[in-house]
């Protein structure tokens, strides 16, 4: 492992995995070995993850002083090791209990700091303390679990005050979302990861000034997300809420079926979430209970357009059309749930991807926006403009599914061995609706007041181009143009498709 010494010559080591722009991470524990953040579900193969070990942890020498281990003072071996890397501004991510040691860092050097990211953190150096009450709510969440009437007696004693290595141990699994295989090998070498005299140091007395602390948050320049697990009892979602609330930037998420150690919980759904905040180019909003990741184009003053993608497509796919309409628009693209750097939450139909259309306009205040959708993305556009009229000033529909029942059916599909960066759940699920459409969705196309452009891709689409012109037919006004192209018009033929869009005053 590579090391350095730090301000009073102690020498620290640290552990780097994966390429590209550096993650500094900081580990719990209190006083943690880093390894057991391993490659935090695979962030490894989006960000350079550089996982320090706290002095006198991991392969990290003990230091002469032990007086050392306070979290204040431990905020200058964090930026030693910023120095170190030649970093000018860090990316930086802790968990739990570095959560306080971050606090403390960004407080002292907000300029140092680029962004921040803090996962089930605790709280203790903003003044927030332990409250039991929120702690037996998530405990109870766990109830259903075999292992929670074993479990309970332990973390009741915990509660009381009472804390040994055996009530600790026993205790464990309310700390994971799923008590399997993994995560008993995790719990199991906590033990020998944490330095109990360095725990017992870390939060000495003199250690937090929370007045002063929270004072410096409040003025934090640099974005910050505060990720929770929805089971986590240490660091509730209401508590992580209240944190996340302090910083002016701050974008917060509540990993769903996730404990104390999310990135084992779902390494999927945690990568995501953390991927979507590193991306400067991407945002992430909360829309009907779903976070939905998103880009953006063009003068925020200008008329909106909003692009909505295909199935197992996202909204990089509109990229070249995007950038073009940002001359005279202001452009967002989303990602669907179950697609992209989204949320995926497992259920999925033409309905929830319409909700989902629905809650973006609402949450961004789009009311009256242009919305341009391709395939799926046009089914779900018009659905929500069947039963919504006025929500959409106009409709383009580019190759959509018609709301006709497919003949012949469409056979089941196979799913492919690759990785994939779309849930594969959502294939069979819209098959199914393909196959055998709500009814409601042919009947209701009479009601779409938005003034409507249909495109179709031609004989090579694989969709009926009849159905498409039938579907044309039922929506009031609409016009309807076919470029030869295939299913993916906007993108095998950007130039044809935005002349059609400009032909109905889009662009």
């Amino acid at each position: 492992m590579p090391t350095f010494h730090t301000y009073d010559g102690t020498e620290l080591a640290y552990r780097v995995m994966g390429e590209g722009e550096p993650l500094i991470c900081l580990p719990g524990g209190a006083m943690r070995a880093g390894a057991y953040l391993g490659d935090l579900g695979g962030l490894s193969a989006v960000r350079q993850l550089v996982v320090l070990d706290l002095r006198g942890t991991g392969d990290s020498a003990v230091p002469d002083d032990i007086s050392t281990y306070r979290c204040d003072r431990l905020v200058e071996d964090v930026e030693a090791l910023r120095r170190h890397l030649g970093t000018d501004r860090a990316d930086l991510l802790a968990h739990s209990a570095a959560g306080d040691l971050a606090a403390l860092y960004v407080a002292r050097y907000p300029q140092a700091v680029r962004s921040l990211i803090l996962v089930a953190p605790t709280t203790r150096a903003v003044g927030f303390p332990f409250v039991e009450r929120e702690a037996r709510e998530a405990a109870a969440l766990r109830s259903p679990e075999p292992w929670y009437a074993s479990a309970l007696p332990a973390l009741e004693e915990i509660w009381a005050g009472r804390m040994t290595d055996e009530l600790r141990a026993a205790a464990r699994p309310f700390l994971y979302g799923r008590w399997d295989a993994a995560a008993q090998s995790h719990a199991a070498s906590s033990a020998q990861q944490i330095n109990s005299e360095a725990a017992r140091a870390y939060y000495g007395q003199g250690a937090f000034d929370p007045a002063a602390t929270v004072a410096a948050l409040r003025t934090l320049a640099p974005p910050v997300l505060v990720l929770a697990g929805e089971y986590d009892g240490v660091t509730t979602p209401d508590r992580a809420a209240e944190l996340a609330a302090l910083f002016p930037e701050s974008e917060f998420a509540v990993q769903r079926g996730a404990g104390h150690f999310p990135w084992l919980d779902d390494p999927g759904a945690f990568v995501r979430t953390v991927t979507a905040f590193l991306d400067p180019d991407v945002h992430s909003v909360q829309a009907g209970g779903i976070r939905l990741a998103h880009r953006m184009w063009g003068d925020p003053s200008a008329p909106p357009v909003v692009l909505v993608h295909g199935r197992c497509g996202s909204s990089a796919t509109w990229t070249t059309v995007a950038e073009r309409l940002a001359v005279r628009h202001r452009v967002y693209a989303f990602d669907f749930r179950g697609h992209g750097l989204s949320d995926w939450p497992g259920r999925y139909s033409f309905e929830l991807f319409r909700d989902d259309l629905h809650a973006f306009l609402e949450v961004r205040n789009l009311a009256g926006a242009t919305v341009v959708g391709h395939s799926m993305g046009g089914a779900a556009a018009y659905l929500l403009a069947e039963r919504q009229p006025g929500l959409i000033g106009r409709l383009v529909i580019e190759e959509a599914p018609p709301p006709f029942p497919l003949d012949p059916p469409r056979a089941a599909a196979e799913r492919p061995g690759e990785e994939l960066d779309f849930d594969w759940s959502l294939v069979p699920s819209t098959d199914a609706q393909l196959n055998d459409p709500d009814p409601a969705g042919r009947e209701l196309l009479g009601e779409i007041t938005a003034p409507t452009l249909v495109i179709g891709g031609g004989p090579r689409s694989q969709i009926d181009q009849d159905d498409i012109a039938r579907m044309a037919r039922s929506i009031p006004g609409a016009r309807h143009v076919t470029i030869d192209a295939g299913h993916l018009v906007h993108t095998e033929r950007p130039e044809e498709f935005l002349a059609a869009l400009r032909s109905f005053g889009v662009g």
